[in-house]
């Protein structure tokens, strides 16, 4: 937990923070480790959406990076993802005929692109790899959309597929476990009002 519950004034109940951020093992088959976190509103259990989401969400990836360097990949509605990196001279790269790279994006970056394209599924990748490019991968990514993750996400740190509009990301990582992440999601989500957990 990262944020504990406070007794509720008058009649000793606990009050959870606003938001939670639940982290739980997923089961994928085929010997792919894969997590889940779901960020959503405490009391009702909807998503957290709009410019609260893509904050918490923006801290949360470089949190779950650590040194690692990482780079966001679109491979949808690309050219609106262009102009967007155009008119807020955000650096990217052609990696594949559809496919779109954000190579190391700022926290307020991330944001940005959390909030814009929060309506679209996209992926991020952390790790060494993500400082070259990865031809077999963006291509893959241009044919396949991120199902291709599922056989390149051992060559980093994590590769991640994002649904902010649901408040939902599965994490692929060999290296990462739901304690691990946790761990790192902690001082990451400090600044918000976020309860940390591992649903049942």
């Amino acid at each position: 937990m990262s944020t504990p519950g406070v007794p509720a004034t008058g009649n000793g109940a606990l009050e959870l923070p606003p938001f939670s951020l639940d982290v739980q093992a997923l089961d994928l088959g085929n010997e792919v480790k894969a997590v889940g976190l779901e960020l959503v509103e405490t009391e009702n259990r909807e998503p957290v959406r709009g410019k609260e989401g893509a904050e918490i969400w923006s801290e949360v990836f470089p949190g779950l990076a650590g040194k690692d360097p990482y780079a966001v990949d679109f491979f949808s509605h690309i050219d609106r993802v262009r102009e967007f990196c155009k008119s807020r001279k955000i650096e990217w790269r052609e990696a594949a005929e559809r496919c779109v790279v954000i190579p190391s994006p700022s926290a307020q970056e991330l944001r940005q692109l959390f909030e814009r394209f929060e309506g679209e599924t996209f992926g991020i990748r952390a790790g060494s790899a993500t400082q070259t490019a990865d031809s077999a991968l963006e291509g893959d990514l241009s044919g396949r959309g991120l199902d291709a993750y599922q056989q390149a996400y051992t060559r980093y740190t994590f590769c991640a597929v994002c649904q902010p509009e649901d408040g939902w990301v599965t994490v692929l990582s060999a290296e990462l476990w739901p304690s691990e992440m946790i761990r790192r999601l902690r001082p990451a989500v400090q600044g918000f009002d976020v309860h940390i957990a591992r649903p049942n």
